[in-house]
């Protein structure tokens, strides 16, 4: 492989690069937004099958507080730790997604785009040790799942996240509630709901609160 490539697609990604995944021997790891690193569950569920076969000594996986928002990705988390793994939760969203593979290889991934995402795979040692060294200071700041957990990040359900949404566009409670299908008074209902779930004073501070773990979006 080229010291860098630029991938375009899920599938073509996990084509070009699935022996890097069945290779891994003393480290795996994985900086994400959430469990959705790649969109289509096929090429994940791929690529995490070849890892988990590949005998790999160490799995790190570096996340987002959005990446807790439902009970089925915290219990999937809690088990790669009782596997083995170790999983840490960033204090902030994680603006960019990038696995490494025995530091050696080192995968970006771009924005996700109407034509899918595009991916930059890198086996330059400078680039590769960049990259580490960034994961590696985001990893020393964040907080061990288990006591994350123990912090009791709040917990939205869908309608607190459409709600919560609307709070960040500015629209006004009469038209937020009317483009949501409630009654203002609902509407209004479920914004004191959203206030005291976030422990937030104001509207403002909401809003703050809820960028701050990873809940804005």
């Amino acid at each position: 492989m080229a010291e860098i490539v630029t991938i375009r697609g899920d599938l073509e990604l996990l084509a070009r690069t699935q022996h890097l995944f069945s290779s891994v021997r003393e480290e795996f790891v994985c900086a994400a937004r959430d469990l959705d690193t790649w969109p289509r569950p096929d090429a994940r569920q791929a690529a995490r099958a070849r890892v988990s076969g590949s005998g790999t000594r160490q799995i790190r996986k570096l996340l987002s507080p959005a990446s807790l928002a439902d009970e089925s990705s915290r219990d999937h988390l809690s088990e790669l730790v009782d596997e083995g793994a170790r999983v840490r939760i960033a204090a902030t969203p994680l603006p960019h997604e990038t696995i490494i593979i025995d530091r050696r290889y080192a995968i970006l991934a771009g924005v996700e785009t109407p034509g899918g995402r595009e991916y930059t795979v890198t086996t330059a040692p400078a680039l590769v040790g960049g990259v580490h060294a960034l994961f590696e200071a985001a990893w020393e700041t964040a907080t061990d799942l288990k006591a994350f957990l123990r912090g009791e990040q709040p917990r939205l359900d869908p309608e607190s996240r459409t709600v919560l949404r609307a709070l960040g566009s500015g629209a006004t409670d009469e038209t937020a509630a009317r483009e949501l299908g409630m009654s203002l008074r609902t509407y209004r209902r479920r914004v004191a709901e959203l206030l005291s779930t976030l422990d937030a004073a104001s509207r403002f501070q909401a809003g703050v609160r809820a960028g701050e773990l990873g809940l804005s979006s």
